[in-house]
């Protein structure tokens, strides 16, 4: 495992985790089941972040089920429509594993195109891939046509209506949110240039009914690192967050954060 020299794995310590060849791993966006190594060696790369994430105090524990996982994987490959994407293997299941061990009742995700960002989270407590119940899961498209699909999609696996999507502007929708969010997922592109820069906008609506312990997560906390700059500032903050890693297992990445 590749980390910062000064991670100690403190509560308050902004730090990272990078796999060896996170710059070489990459996918072809429009083939996004397509094998890019091994399912020991994800197991292995996704596992040593996770511990990371563990020794930060993000998560309690490593464990999840692979058989589970798998399951979840095939149907996602089986029933959704993906135009593209940039949720690689190694990322789906870092964000399925995340929620399997964190176990969130109410999950927000903001952004999530054609769903497969968001059912990457919520497929941990719905689906075949369920291993939990939550309360809400929701995932939010401000384009109304992707929203549709991504609707669409979530039925195919999730019956029951627990996961759904909903055509809104996130900063608005999070901000009239009645109760807390126990873990808020940020893959939104703001207006007027503002692109990845719109997640502490997201966060800042969302911030009081975060309550402690909540999980943040950012993707493209790498490739959009630019855009992020703020966002980054206020979440490795100790005065903000208990802990926030950035945890970089292909050229995309992701921030995750404990409130």
């Amino acid at each position: 495992m590749d980390r910062l020299p000064e991670f100690q794995g403190a509560c308050n310590l902004a730090s990272e985790f990078r796999a060896t060849d996170w710059d070489r791993y990459r996918m072809d966006y429009r083939d996004s089941f397509r094998a890019l190594e091994s399912i020991e060696e994800e197991r292995r790369v996704t596992g040593q972040a996770l511990a990371c994430l563990q020794e930060a105090g993000i998560l309690p524990g490593t464990d999840y089920d692979e058989a589970l996982f798998s399951a979840f994987r095939k149907a996602v490959k089986d029933t959704f429509e993906i135009p593209w994407t940039a949720i690689t293997p190694r990322m789906q299941r870092l964000l399925y594993a995340i929620n399997a061990i964190h176990r969130p009742q109410t999950t927000i995700a903001a952004g999530v195109f054609c769903g497969n960002t968001f059912i990457s989270n919520a497929g941990a407590a719905v689906g075949p891939g369920g291993c939990y119940v939550a309360r809400e899961l929701v995932g939010l498209e401000i384009k109304v046509d992707e929203a549709v699909r991504a609707e669409r999609n979530v039925r195919r696996l999730d019956p029951t209506g627990v996961a759904r999507i909903v055509a809104a502007d996130a900063v608005a929708w999070v901000k009239a949110h009645p109760g807390p969010i126990d873990l808020l997922y940020l893959d939104a592109d703001g207006d007027k240039g503002r692109g990845k820069g719109i997640y502490l906008e997201i966060l800042e609506a969302a911030w009081d009914r975060l309550p402690r312990g909540a999980v943040i997560l950012a993707h493209n906390s790498v490739n959009c690192a630019g855009k992020l700059t703020h966002y980054l500032a206020f979440v490795r903050d100790p005065k903000n967050c208990a802990a926030s890693v950035n945890v970089i297992v292909d050229p995309e990445g992701l921030e995750v954060t404990c409130r």
